[in-house]
């Protein structure tokens, strides 16, 4: 029997290529996952899946990996993949879920429950950095797969902007941290507010730097969570017609309103 001759895919074939090539073997519902959040040390970490529409109807002007785009344009992409996506779900993972099972676990999990909630089963799936397993179709780990492959980068869009969105929400309810600024990564300003005020109820007790102001430090990472901090009120939220929004521990799906414009960076000083 012959062996089908190998695929090669090269970077400089643009965001589309891998997809294309994966569509030419026969796979032609490629989907992407990724995820949101896994940095920061409070708020939830957000997880999403897409698969995009074969040849030009799946092309999004400007598409690329969320960190490289400004808040603006996060917005503006998010619209066209929601408008454009055969199909798409967004999970979230509440902080206290990322204490008692773990950051790895959790962001394993929030992928695989992703890609299962698409509405279009994807028969191949590209993910961004590490494989996730159980997924009883054929994928492939892809290293900075959000700046190679335009699925990947679509779902990480997804991720960014509902992240964002929430903690812009927690902001609400928590003013003393910024989480509206720094989206609950740990910059100068988080770090002073924690120090002034303790941890509240969304940031992570399993983080060195949390549980250290919290006085837990000397705990295991998963009993370092105070009693009565997991009592959070559930953040409601829809989807649009076309995708889902999951929510873990059965809390119910909200939207909430976009994130004003800005030109900072995930991970850096907002």
């Amino acid at each position: 029997m012959l062996t089908p001759p190998r695929t090669v895919v090269r970077r400089e074939g643009g965001l589309y290529a891998l997809e294309r090539a994966l569509q030419r073997r026969g796979f032609r519902h490629v989907a992407g996952a990724d995820e949101a959040g896994r940095g920061a040390c409070a708020g939830p970490l957000v997880a999403a899946a897409a698969i995009l529409p074969e040849g030009r109807r799946g092309e999004i002007e400007g598409l690329t990996d969320s960190k490289l785009l400004t808040p603006a344009a996060r917005e503006r992409i998010y619209a066209d993949v929601v408008a454009r996506a055969l199909a798409y779900a967004v999970v979230v993972i509440p902080a206290g879920e990322v204490d008692a099972r773990g950051l790895h676990v959790c962001n394993l999990l929030a992928m695989r429950r992703a890609l299962a909630s698409l509405t279009t089963r994807p028969e191949y799936v590209l993910t961004d950095g590490f494989g996730v397993d159980g997924l009883g179709v054929p994928g492939l780990a892809v290293w900075k797969g959000d700046q190679v492959a335009a699925c990947v980068a679509a779902a990480s869009v997804l991720a960014k902007v509902t992240r964002d969105r929430l903690m812009v929400e927690l902001d609400g309810r928590f003013p003393q941290y910024g989480f509206a600024e720094h989206k609950g990564y740990i910059t100068a300003d988080h770090t002073a507010a924690l120090e002034r005020h303790g941890p509240c109820a969304e940031h992570r007790f399993s983080y060195v730097n949390v549980a250290a102001v919290s006085g837990r430090a000397g705990r295991p990472p998963r009993a370092r969570r105070p009693m009565g901090t997991d009592g959070v009120e559930p953040m409601e939220r829809s989807a649009p017609s076309g995708g889902t929004v999951g929510v873990a521990l059965d809390e119910q799906p909200r939207l909430p309103a976009p994130v004003g414009e800005d030109v900072a960076m995930e991970g850096g000083v907002r």
